[in-house]
């Protein structure tokens, strides 16, 4: 069908090219996993403590046993080294600061399945299956990217996503606040979806992105925080200074338990990763640990230095 011309307008957004043009094209990173999973025919997963629960739902959904492992002090996985084919690790990328982690975890495990969720601009390790979730950093209802050298053998349908902008147009015509049930739920129909391709919204939405600026200013106002907060805090040490590149957020480790509501206060919001994690680990494991006063705080391409100030005032 030809493309039509005339009538009202739509959306006049930027036609560039997407940062992982070349990679598969579908509508959740844990459907992402999942095409893997069914692709291999993998029958037994092991997986992260700290990780959350909705990479789990592909598992339960194919009936793939997993089992769940601790991470040492660098956030590396405890386990054994594995090249049964049968068997996959899969592998996460926290906070998109251990991109030198992953290759030293790969090339022991070469049946990993890399979680780039949290590392957009991350590239992709040559036949490593790797996952990317781009509404984790731009404004998109969904959408996600595979690089694998493996396909489905069925044909995918295509998403739609027009139905579920609701929280990104009320951010900008309203305030987050008054979009904030509708992001929520949002998330909450993500869950449980069949594999789809992307859709054609979220896919022109991701080739309107200025990508070089989104990186070159993340990692800017990471390394503005980190000179900042460095000193006080506790993954200082996690942080591999030569090898960020576009991260999602700055995690800040402090045990200071006011200092989420305080930044909440001053309209400063950031997530908690991730509450499941508390059913699933001991009190004084490294996971616990993070998953109770980590705060990851925002370092995306939307801020400056003066909102970083801010940031910075309310800790102090």
């Amino acid at each position: 069908m030809n493309d039509a011309i005339g009538g009202y307008f739509e959306l006049e957004l930027k036609k560039g090219t997407e940062y992982h043009q070349k990679a598969k094209h579908l509508n959740t990173a844990r459907n992402a996993f999942e095409y893997i999973l069914r692709c291999k025919k993998i029958k037994r997963v092991f997986v992260p403590r700290y990780m959350c629960n909705s990479m789990l739902q592909p598992l339960e959904r194919l009936g793939i046993s997993y089992a769940f492992y601790d991470l040492d002090k660098k956030l590396r996985p405890i386990i054994d080294n594995s090249d049964d084919q049968d068997k996959a690790v899969l592998v996460v990328n926290y906070f998109g600061i251990l991109n030198n982690t992953i290759r030293e975890i790969v090339s022991k495990n070469p049946n990993s399945i890399v979680d780039n969720s949290q590392a957009f601009f991350s590239q992709p390790i040559s036949g490593i299956d790797t996952i990317y979730s781009p509404r984790k950093f731009f404004g998109v209802p969904d959408g996600a990217y595979l690089y694998s050298d493996y396909s489905i053998d069925v044909e995918l349908q295509r998403d739609t996503s027009y139905i579920y902008c609701d929280f990104l147009l009320k951010r900008i015509d309203l305030s987050p606040e008054e979009g904030y049930s509708s992001f929520q739920s949002n998330e909450e129909r993500l869950d449980n979806n069949p594999i789809r391709r992307m859709s054609k919204l979220t896919q022109t939405l991701l080739s309107s992105v200025d990508y070089e600026f989104a990186r070159k200013r993340r990692n800017e106002n990471f390394f503005f925080l980190h000179e900042n907060l460095r000193d006080k805090n506790e993954l200082t040490a996690l942080i591999e200074s030569n090898a960020i590149d576009g991260p999602m957020v700055y995690p800040f480790m402090t045990r200071d338990p006011s200092l989420r509501k305080k930044l909440h206060n001053n309209r400063i919001y950031v997530a908690s990763y991730w509450n499941d994690v508390f059913e699933r680990a001991d009190k004084n494991s490294l996971e616990w640990q993070i998953a109770k006063y980590m705060i990851p705080l925002p370092i995306d391409q939307r801020y400056y230095n003066s909102d970083l100030i801010q940031i910075l005032n309310t800790i102090y």
